[in-house]
């Protein structure tokens, strides 16, 4: 925004707000870009160029300071030709760096701003250089300026049916302001008398059209843009309006003069009334003013907009209704005055000297004191009217982002309560992390909206908001509602933090329990399947050899144990944690279902099972022993008795081959020999009583001798047999000898011949060797 120092520039007070102007209706930007690219052209075709978009074709600076060339009718500094955005932004301080030479204050409007493009800060610029160089230079009656402008207007508009120029917007809305101004100074360009004033388009159409054809006035908007918006923008009927006042006022200056010269012809005809109409019209008109000012001081604010509109309402019939005669009466007075003075001056009279306290001075005062009430009153209900519908427009912002806001948190203090994670597994509390995350986000998101509605709740305290009560204390509710979420969403995701280590540990613990205790369960199965195992021995060795093994297994059952109360102690750590931090542990251990009960459970079976087998041990290894004892006393005498029976049957068998002697003596000692073995009986008899307790001890086998009892057995049987059958033979020869007289020589000679191709003595001798092998 711009402003001029120095007391001829009061009028730019009611521009200060321009930016916001623009902020607040699009279409007075749309209305700005038109007019002020209108005039722009209006000037640089004097130089052979023009601009198509305003924020676009002053960027590189050139047509800026072209521009200001023109119009200033001064050369600035030699322009920068390169493209580089150095060489822009040289080129626009150039150009501000002038403006600002010509006692206009620059604020807010850097060169950045303008190369970039930015469209507020472009057509703010423009307005600066159209008020420095189109307006301010504009003086009427000792106004100046945007007020010199208006007043122009009004004394051009006076005569004018149906036109009451009051402002710079809807005065113009419906055109017969401009074809009435175009009508005042060229009255053959427009047929006045055929406007109506309920055809605004007719009207403006006509006044453009005349004005860029006739009067050299370029077309700066469209009468769309006026009749369409309900408060045409301010800056760009007064850019308009300013080209038609500098394309009259050369026209007006000789009609002022030509009046002037009527008005001394006929001066000495009017010098008595005008002196009393100047008195009595000037004590009406400060008696006027008296009672008016009071009003337009009045300063008391309204609650809502529909009161403070009716203010403003009442405004514009004082303007449109109540001041416009007083207006006409001010004028007609200083006319008056200063005819009568000129009257008197040309007929050599003494100068007109009003009443005390009537002096035009005075009336000049007073007028300037009611403008400046009324303008402050103005402004004052402009600004009041914009902090109502600013106020209005808070008010339903902070209502909706409020509403939204209770909507989006109705719900969310229960949920952060909620105890849910207490029965939750581990994947369970992470997929709770990861929604209270995503929930933690979407808290964060919030926080723009809840600073929003602090922010519009204190800009309603800022401008007296008649319901800030309720206001604040909607958004102390939101405050303090938002805190309570805050601290609920810490809690909660410190709990769940917690939780979710907690769990993580047991779990670690769990699978830590799992990997010991399946290899120890195994290890208890096989050992109890071991314990309990049946074993079948023979001999003292292998007795021995699984003594050996159950005493190495024993020797491990300390360590063992150690190994069950470390997985113990693990279970026991999962309580202590469960108890100490009250986790409320919704399941079982998921890497296993071995349990410490389980464990417990085999382990005291271990326990129990290992003196069984100590005892099945002790009693299996007795009983062995007892087989060796056994086994040693059979062999012991079957080592006696198989080679005694092999001996005896080779001594029959030498018997029978070498006696001498009668058979007789034959007889008798073979029948000793064999009573002889007949008393060896009581010895096979205590052997079969051996193998008799060794058959009922189910031994099967002896190392200890190479004699089993049924070897024995056959051997005494062929022994006796072999004894019993060499007895027969001889009783046999004692017969046949006797029967037929054999003599005792021949007998021996069968005998050797009979021997040598005995059968049985082969037999006998086969049967020995088969004993000898078993």
């Amino acid at each position: 925004m711009e402003q001029y120092d120095g007391e001829d520039e009061v009028y730019m007070q009611q521009e200060d707000d321009w930016d916001r102007d623009l902020l607040l209706d699009p279409a007075w930007e749309k209305q700005q870009r038109k007019t002020f690219t209108a005039w722009c052209n209006s000037h640089l075709r004097k130089a052979g160029t023009q601009i198509d978009n305003i924020e676009e074709d002053f960027r590189d600076g050139l047509k800026l300071m072209l521009l200001l060339e023109v119009i200033s009718g001064e050369r600035l500094a030699k322009p920068e030709r390169g493209k580089m955005r150095v060489h822009k932004i040289s080129n626009v301080n150039k150009a501000l760096d002038f403006i600002a030479s010509k006692g206009v204050k620059l604020v807010s409007i850097g060169a950045e701003e303008i190369v970039d493009g930015n469209a507020k800060m472009t057509l703010g610029m423009i307005w600066t250089i159209i008020l420095r160089f189109a307006i301010q230079d504009i003086s009427v009656e000792e106004t100046s300026a945007k007020e010199g402008l208006l007043l122009w207007c009004q004394r051009k508009t006076a005569p004018y049916k149906n036109v009451n120029i009051q402002n710079f917007h809807i005065s113009w809305k419906d055109g017969l302001g401009f074809c009435a101004l175009i009508h005042r100074h060229r009255p053959e360009l427009i047929d006045y008398g055929k406007l109506r004033k309920d055809d605004p388009m007719t009207n403006l159409n006509t006044a453009f059209d005349v004005a860029e054809k006739y009067l050299d006035i370029p077309k700066m908007l469209d009468a769309e843009d006026i009749v369409g918006t309900a408060r045409p923008d301010e800056k760009a009927i007064m850019t308009y309006v300013s080209s038609f006042y500098h394309a009259f006022s050369g026209a007006q200056k000789a009609e002022t003069a030509a009046n002037r010269i009527c008005k001394v012809l006929a001066v000495n005809q009017e010098n008595e009334q005008l002196m009393e109409d100047y008195e009595k019209l000037a004590s009406d008109l400060l008696e006027w003013i008296r009672r008016t000012i009071p009003w337009l001081e009045n300063r008391q604010p309204e609650n809502t907009m529909q009161a403070m509109q009716q203010k403003l309402e009442d405004f514009r019939d004082y303007r449109r209704q109540h001041k416009p005669p007083k207006v006409q009466e001010k004028c007609q007075l200083e006319i008056n005055f200063n005819t009568l003075q000129t009257k008197l001056r040309l007929s050599n009279r003494p100068a007109f000297m009003p009443s005390e306290g009537k002096m035009v001075s005075d009336i000049n005062y007073g007028w300037g004191n009611l403008e400046g009430a009324e303008k402050g009153y103005e402004e004052w209900l402009l600004n009041e009217i914009r902090r109502l519908e600013r106020l209005d427009h808070l008010a339903e912002k902070f209502r909706q982002k409020a509403a939204i806001h209770e909507s989006w948190t109705e719900g969310k203090g229960q949920m952060l309560q909620m105890s849910d994670y207490e029965t939750a597994s581990l994947s369970e509390i992470k997929a709770l992390l990861k929604k209270h995350e995503a929930f933690e986000s979407d808290l964060a998101a919030h926080q723009d909206r809840v600073e929003q509605i602090a922010a519009i709740a204190q800009e309603l305290n800022d401008l007296d908001y008649y319901d800030s009560r309720n206001v604040n204390a909607r958004c102390q509710r939101i405050c303090d509602d938002w805190d309570q979420l805050g601290s609920l969403t810490q809690k909660r995701s410190e709990a769940l933090q917690r939780t979710e280590k907690l769990l993580e540990t047991i779990d670690q613990l769990y699978l830590e329990f799992a990997k010991r205790a399946a290899p120890f369960n195994n290890w208890m199965e096989g050992a109890m399947e071991d314990l309990q195992d049946t074993f079948i021995v023979h001999t003292t060795e292998e007795i021995q050899g699984l003594i050996t093994a159950h005493d190495q297994f024993k020797a491990t059952l300390p360590e063992a144990d150690k190994e069950r109360q470390a997985i113990l102690g693990i279970h026991n750590e999962i309580a202590k944690i469960v108890q100490t931090y009250h986790v409320n542990m919704a399941g079982t251990n998921p890497y296993t279902t071995i349990n410490t009960s389980e464990i417990d459970a085999k382990w005291g079976k271990v326990q129990q099972l290992v003196p069984l087998r100590d005892q099945s041990l002790m009693e299996e290894n007795a009983r062995q022993q007892n087989n060796e004892r056994l086994r040693r006393q059979f062999a012991q005498q079957a080592n006696v008795i198989g080679p005694w029976i092999q001996n005896k049957m080779e001594e029959i068998g030498r018997i029978s081959i070498e006696m001498n002697g009668t058979l007789e003596d034959q007889l008798t000692n073979l029948r000793q020999y064999e009573k002889s073995i007949v008393n060896y009986k009581p010895k096979i008899d205590q052997l079969e009583g051996d193998h008799q307790l060794i058959q009922e001890a189910l031994i099967f086998d002896n190392k200890h001798t190479k004699y089993t009892m049924e070897h024995i057995r056959v051997g005494w049987e062929q022994l006796l047999t072999t004894i019993a059958r060499t007895i027969n033979e001889i009783e046999n020869q004692i017969l046949t000898r006797d029967a037929k007289g054999i003599t005792q020589e021949q007998l021996n000679e069968f005998r050797a011949s009979f021997n040598h191709f005995d059968r049985n003595s082969s037999v006998s001798q086969r049967n020995q060797g088969e004993m000898t092998r078993g």
